[in-house]
C-alpha cells in the first residue's frame, strides 16, 4: 500500500497549496497532451470534393462560434482580457472560463460554472421553471430567457443564432451546389431546414441514407452535455470526418446483428424491447477537424446518432469510430495509466485492438436498451431527467465492455484478442475516464462503474497499492449492473435513477489518490490538437 499511501499524502499537499495562477494553469494544460492532426490524404477525393470539405471546415467553425455563445459569451472580449498566455490556452480548451474537469473556475472573477450554462437564465428557481407553461421550453433547440417584464420565454435556436446560422446555411447550400453526390445534396439541402426550423427529422433520414460520400460533416445541437440544470438542452458541435472504405465494410457486418445483441442483454427481456432500425450501420473514419462542444475538454472518439427515437425505430442509428482518435487516446492516456497502476501480470492484457472493440460496441449499445417507458412514463429522456445521460452513458459502457468480452470469447470478433483483454483495457480505461471528475455526465458514468466495480470485489488494491482485476468478477459486474440499468431505464424509475447516481458518482479516497499518481507520473487526462496544414 505504500503507493497508494504517497499518493494520499501527495493529494493533500496539493490541496494545501495554492500556487500562482500561471503555475497553475501550466500544470492544468498538461493534462492534455498536444496531438498534431496531420493533414489528411485526399488523393482519391475529387476537385469538387476538396471543395465541399472546405465548405465544411466553414461551416464547422460558425458552430464553434454558437458554442461559446451557449457555453460562455463573448469570446473575444473573454480571451482579449487574459493576459497569461497559458491560461489564454487552457480557456481555449475549455471554452470559458471554468475547467471541464471540475466545474470550477481557473480565472479570477468568476465563480463556478452555472449549472445551466447560458441556456437558462442564472435567477430562474425551481418555482418559476415549475409556472412556466409553454411546452416549447422542454425541447433541446431552445434557449430560456427573460421578456422586458421579466417573465421567462422561449427562443428558438434559430433566432437565438440567427446569423451563425445563416453563416452555416450558405456554406452547405454552396457544397451543396458543387457536389457530384446525389445523397450529400439531399443531406445538405435537409440539413439547412432543419437549422432553420430547429426541426432535424428529415436531416436525420437524409444523414442515414448517405451512404456513398468519402467524407461526412455532422453537425448541429446533438448532446445535451453542458445542460447540467434540466439535461434537455443541446449543444452545438460539428466534426468533419473521412471515411475509411476498407475498415468500415469490415465493421458493418455487425450491424446486421444489432437485433441479436439486443435479444443478448442481461436482465428481463420486457427492459429491452426496442427493436433497431434495420438499415443501422458502422463507419469507420479519421476525423479532419473538431468544433464547438465536440472539441471542449476532453475529445470523443467514437458517436451514435441520430438521438431521435422515430428515427432511431424506422431506420437505426450511424456508429462512426474516430480511428485516428481512438489510436492517440491508448498510446498516450489509456495504456500509460494501465502501466502505472494495474498489476504486472495485468499489464500484458493491455491492448489497442481491444480497446478499438470495445469502443466499437459500446457505441453500438448507445442503440440498445429502450429509448420508451414501457409503464406510460413517456421517453426515458424525459422520465429520468438530468439522471438519464449519466445512465445512458453508464450503460453504453457497461454493456459494451459486457458484449464485447462476450463476443471475443465466443470468436465472433477477428481480432487476436482474449476476454481479459477486453475487460482489463475497459478497466483502464473507466480509471482514466474518472479523472474527468463528477462536473461532468461522462466523468459521472465513469466513476459509477469504478465505483460498482469496486464494491463488488471486481477491481482490488494489492499491497502494492497497484490494481488486482478479476476478470471472472468483472463480468458479473457488468451484467448486473447492466440489467440494473435497463431496468431503470425501462421503467423510467427517476427515484432509483437518482439513487443510483448518488451512491456511485462520486470520487472516492482512491481516485483521488490515482489522479495524484497520475498526475505525478505526468500521464495527461485527455488530448488536444493542433492542425497540420
Amino acid at each position: 500500500m505504500k503507493r497508494f499511501i504517497f499518493a494520499m499524502g501527495a493529494l493533500a499537499l496539493l490541496l494545501s497549496s495554492c500556487g500562482e495562477h500561471r503555475s497553475r494553469t501550466e500544470r492544468l494544460l498538461g493534462n492534455y497532451a498536444l496531438v498534431t492532426i496531420p493533414a489528411p490524404d485526399l488523393s482519391g477525393i475529387t476537385d469538387n470534393g476538396k471543395e465541399v470539405l472546405n465548405l465544411y471546415r466553414f461551416a464547422a467553425d460558425e458552430a464553434d462560434k454558437i458554442y461559446w455563445e451557449q457555453n460562455f459569451g463573448d469570446k473575444e472580449s473573454f480571451l482579449a482580457s487574459l493576459t497569461d498566455p497559458s491560461q489564454k490556452e487552457y480557456a481555449l480548451i475549455n471554452y470559458g472560463p471554468w475547467d471541464r474537469l471540475d466545474g470550477k473556475a481557473f480565472v479570477s472573477g468568476y465563480s463556478d460554472k452555472p449549472a445551466g450554462a447560458g441556456f437558462y437564465p442564472e435567477d430562474m428557481t425551481p418555482e418559476e421553471w415549475e409556472a412556466f407553461d409553454d411546452p416549447a421550453k422542454n425541447s433541446p433547440y431552445t434557449l430560456i430567457r427573460r421578456d422586458a417584464d421579466g417573465n421567462l420565454v422561449c427562443v428558438w435556436y434559430h433566432d437565438a443564432y440567427a446569423s451563425h446560422i445563416e453563416k452555416i446555411c450558405s456554406y452547405l447550400n454552396a457544397a451543396a451546389d458543387i457536389t457530384i453526390k446525389e445523397s450529400v445534396r439531399k443531406y445538405l439541402l435537409s440539413k439547412i431546414e432543419g437549422l432553420r426550423s430547429d426541426d432535424y427529422y428529415e436531416s436525420d433520414h437524409a444523414w442515414l441514407e448517405m451512404t456513398d460520400s468519402k467524407m461526412d460533416l455532422v453537425l448541429g445541437p446533438n448532446e445535451a452535455v453542458d445542460d447540467a440544470l434540466y439535461g434537455r438542452k443541446a449543444s452545438f458541435g460539428a466534426y468533419v470526418l473521412l471515411k475509411n472504405l476498407e475498415r468500415t465494410e469490415q465493421l458493418n457486418a455487425l450491424s446486421a446483428r444489432l437485433e441479436e445483441f439486443q435479444q443478448l442483454l442481461p436482465g428481463d427481456p420486457a427492459y429491452h424491447s426496442f427493436t433497431p432500425g434495420s438499415e443501422s450501420d458502422i463507419f469507420s473514419c479519421n476525423v479532419i477537424y473538431y468544433g464547438g462542444y465536440t472539441n471542449a475538454g476532453f475529445k470523443v472518439i467514437a458517436i451514435n446518432f441520430p438521438y431521435d427515437e422515430r428515427v432511431q425505430e424506422e431506420l437505426g442509428t450511424r456508429t462512426i469510430l474516430f480511428d485516428n482518435i481512438i489510436r492517440e487516446k491508448f498510446n498516450r492516456t489509456v495504456f500509460p495509466v494501465g502501466m502505472t497502476l494495474f498489476e504486472t501480470d495485468q499489464q500484458a492484457h493491455l491492448d489497442a485492438s481491444a480497446f478499438y472493440w470495445g469502443i466499437v460496441f459500446r457505441e453500438l449499445a448507445k442503440g440498445l436498451g429502450v429509448k420508451e417507458t414501457i409503464n406510460g412514463k413517456g421517453s426515458v429522456a424525459d422520465a429520468l431527467g438530468n439522471e438519464a445521460l449519466v445512465l445512458e452513458k453508464a450503460k453504453s459502457n457497461v454493456l459494451g465492455a459486457w458484449l464485447c468480452a462476450s463476443q471475443v470469447n465466443a470468436h465472433h470478433i477477428q481480432a487476436l484478442i482474449q476476454k481479459e483483454d477486453v475487460l482489463t483495457t475497459f478497466v483502464a480505461n473507466i480509471i482514466r475516464s474518472c479523472r474527468f471528475g463528477a462536473a461532468d455526465p461522462t466523468g459521472q458514468a465513469n466513476l459509477l462503474v469504478y465505483n460498482y466495480l469496486a464494491e463488488q470485489g471486481a477491481i482490488s488494491r494489492k499491497a502494492s497499492g497497484r490494481y488486482d482485476i478479476d476478470c471472472r468478477l468483472t463480468e458479473s459486474a457488468l451484467e448486473n449492473l447492466g440489467a440494473l440499468i435497463l431496468k431503470i431505464q425501462a421503467t423510467g424509475d427517476r427515484e432509483a435513477a437518482v439513487a443510483l447516481v448518488q451512491k456511485y458518482s462520486v470520487e472516492s479516497a482512491s481516485i483521488l489518490a490515482d489522479k495524484v499518481s497520475l498526475e505525478l507520473e505526468k500521464i495527461p487526462v485527455d488530448i488536444r490538437f493542433t492542425y497540420e496544414k
